[in-house]
């Protein structure tokens, strides 16, 4: 089922929540899953749902740059493992665990409208109980991405029909720019060889998450 637009999560999940800060202490809870899943939308609902305590810590921000991508062959392959700082997320989320009081932590951001990351633009409070680590490669286990599934204290893979969820990635594709035809290329050739590679970690999720289940 694909992500509504304006979503409802359901209460089972909400209250899965609220027995992980239970205890008083800051929780990283890790959402994975393919391109279009709806990750960032279901980041979204719970950030609002827990707005007081939570934040959202993408891992998009840590795209390497575009001039980087191009330098190391690897632009026609963006989205893929090696075209991510992972040791830089993997470094924030250690960081994460072990903030002080009165540090402010500053993650990146993503800008679709740009294609580049942006550093130093998420401020991460001391007093936030709840992280939401939001990205495809959180349970990835080669390279650097092998470090982030003992950070999490909860992981969820965010899981929609392949159909809209191509369906949803080719849209967005031409929202920022691409042909039609290039949206589906993209797609393709990019997007779903990472997908595959992403579904391959589902079994590796404490829980499936599926809108309307």
């Amino acid at each position: 089922m694909a992500a509504p637009s304006n979503p409802a999560i359901p209460e089972r999940y909400l209250a899965r929540i609220r027995d992980l800060l239970k205890d008083g202490e800051r929780k990283i809870l890790g959402l994975v899953g393919p391109p279009g899943a709806g990750k960032s939308t279901l980041a979204a609902g719970l950030q609002q749902a827990f707005a007081e305590v939570s934040q959202i810590v993408p891992m998009d921000g840590f795209h390497l740059a575009n001039v980087e991508l191009q330098r190391l062959g690897r632009a026609a392959r963006k989205g893929a493992p090696d075209t991510f700082d992972s040791a830089g997320y993997v470094a924030l989320l250690h960081r994460l665990r072990a903030q002080r009081a009165g540090e402010t932590i500053y993650a990146p951001e993503f800008r679709r409208e740009i294609e580049e990351p942006i550093a130093g633009a998420i401020p991460i409070h001391p007093e936030t109980r709840l992280v939401i680590a939001e990205g495809n490669y959180l349970l990835h286990d080669e390279g650097h991405w092998a470090a982030i599934a003992p950070l999490l204290d909860d992981s969820w893979y965010v899981e929609v029909d392949d159909r809209l969820r191509n369906q949803r990635l080719t849209q967005r594709h031409e929202a920022f720019g691409r042909s039609a035809q290039e949206a589906r290329d993209w797609v393709a050739g990019t997007d779903e060889p990472n997908a595959r590679l992403i579904a391959g970690t589902r079994p590796r999720a404490r829980l499936v998450f599926g809108w309307g289940a």
